[in-house]
């Protein structure tokens, strides 16, 4: 078990990582997590990495159906 030490940030502490941690986990500075608070136990897993739409893109297979005349439809709400 690894032991870390607490440190104040405005009205926060902060608790560093280990590099064994961040490494396995592929994290870095922005990197989102989820914590779980349970009793006086905390745990800290690695966020879902938000995919961006160039990759999702990508991976959308050719030759699906598309309603017709999609790219000339306004906008329906506040989606803009």
């Amino acid at each position: 078990m690894l032991n870390a030490s607490l440190r104040r940030s405005g009205g926060s502490l902060i608790m560093t990582i280990p590099q064994s941690y961040v490494e396995q986990n592929h994290l870095d500075a922005g990197s989102r997590v989820s914590v779980e608070i349970n009793g006086a136990e905390l745990k800290v897993k690695p966020g879902r990495q938000r995919l961006k739409l160039s990759d999702l893109l990508a991976a959308t297979p050719d030759g699906l159906c598309r309603a017709e005349g999609w790219d000339e439809m306004p906008p329906a709400g506040a989606e803009l």
